[in-house]
């Protein structure tokens, strides 16, 4: 999958009142715990960290001067710019070419050791590389804390940055010479033919900047790429839709939380139904009917561990309103399976395209739709295809509840 389209130079005054980027002209990278949106201009314009759920760090596609972002471009030249996935992968590359040169940029999420166990630990990696002629890039990093609601500090070293807020710290590691202005830094560098830097942003709260080795940037490209790889590999499909079946297939699985199994329906909130328009919802959260056709899908590609991990997930949501005065069965719940999702507005920001309010939570979580039923014995209905450890007391609370 590739985009292209001609962009102008003038895209890096944080504070220039421009429409916010089209969702089409984005690129999703990922480590499936949680995910970010880079825009064909090289912004990271959406990051939640350390879940899909939690506050954004990169909010710039909701409010362009006040969301936060995550920037490296070509300075101060016209260029044209394609995006592309590298084949078999959720490791994205942005091409920027210029009549002086031509320079890729390679944004990835590395996955951890054991994704399945949730952490607080995620990087965001970026690559560049000179391919022919020589190109001044400029790097910004200015995060916005808390849906741009929290303040941070700000330490500048040797090779990069700390940026300290209440409830989280993240680290920019490989970014010598950085000057900043307030909380934010920036750095210009020229790149040219067969030259290489590589940047990464860190959630480890114990880490000072250090600078990378080409080794390690390497391995955990390389550990990335055979990640993904593998597991496109491991799909049943052979048909002649193959590269737009495993992209789809791809995108499913970056919206999938691995320490219990839960598929997020989109990982960004605020997004309107129609630019413009007041229905801005947030749908980081668990819809048990959408996740169900997910499920479907994938195992129809042969895929069954994430369906399993989400089939268990569901009969430990049902085991928890059996024989309790919780209610009836939740419509979505967090990934984690708690169902506190209290809806809130957040005024301060502009919205996607002026659309207003921007809405975090989701106060249709408490709505009470008797068809979620049916919605989890389909989805349960798919458990022989997984071997979901549904048993006889699974059945039986699954025929209480629905009784």
């Amino acid at each position: 999958m590739a985009l292209t389209t001609a962009v102008q130079a003038d895209h890096t005054s944080p504070s220039k009142p421009v429409a916010s980027r089209l969702i089409a002209e984005h690129g999703l990278i990922g480590d499936l715990q949680t995910a970010a949106l880079v825009a064909m201009d090289g912004t990271i314009d959406w990051y939640c960290c350390p879940r899909f759920d939690s506050p954004s760090v990169f909010a710039r596609l909701l409010d362009h001067q006040r969301g936060g972002f995550f920037r490296i471009a070509p300075e101060n030249e016209s260029y044209v710019v394609k995006q592309l996935y590298f084949p078999d992968t959720a490791v994205l590359i942005t091409r920027f070419m210029s009549e002086a040169g031509v320079a890729e940029l390679t944004d990835f999420m590395p996955i951890a050791d054991n994704p399945k166990m949730a952490t607080d630990r995620h990087r965001i990696v970026r690559l560049v590389r000179g391919v022919r002629g020589s190109m001044r890039l400029k790097v910004q990093c200015a995060p916005r804390f808390d849906y741009a609601r929290a303040r941070h500090a700000l330490e500048v070293t040797e090779h990069g940055a700390v940026f300290a807020a209440p409830d989280l710290r993240l680290t920019l590691h490989g970014a010598a010479g950085l000057e900043h202005h307030g909380g934010d830094v920036h750095m210009s560098r020229v790149v040219r033919a067969n030259e290489t830097f590589g940047l990464m942003l860190d959630s480890a709260a114990d880490t000072p900047p250090r600078a990378l080795l080409d080794e390690e940037l390497w391995r955990l490209f390389e550990g990335t790429t055979g990640f993904w790889r593998r597991w496109v590999a491991a799909s049943a499909y052979r048909g002649r839709w193959r590269e737009m079946v495993d992209r789809s297939a791809m995108a499913l699985k970056l919206m999938t939380y691995a320490p219990t199994g839960a598929l997020v329906a989109a990982p960004t909130a605020g997004l309107p139904e129609q630019p413009g328009g007041e229905r801005n919802w947030d749908y980081r959260f668990t819809w048990v009917r959408d996740a169900s056709y997910s499920v479907g899908a994938l195992l129809a590609l042969g895929y069954t561990e994430e369906p399993y991990a989400f089939l268990t997930w569901l009969r430990e949501r049902i085991e928890e309103h059996v024989g309790t005065s919780s209610g009836p069965l939740k419509i979505m719940y967090r990934v984690d399976g708690s169902s506190d999702l209290v809806e809130e507005t957040l005024d301060h920001l502009e919205g996607y395209q002026g659309s207003r309010p921007v809405r975090i939570g989701n106060g249709a979580a408490d709505q009470l739709q008797l068809d979620i039923y049916g919605e989890a014995m389909f989805a349960l209905r798919q458990a022989g295809g997984t071997r979901a450890p549904i048993g006889d007391r699974g059945w039986k609370d699954i025929r209480h509840i629905i009784d």
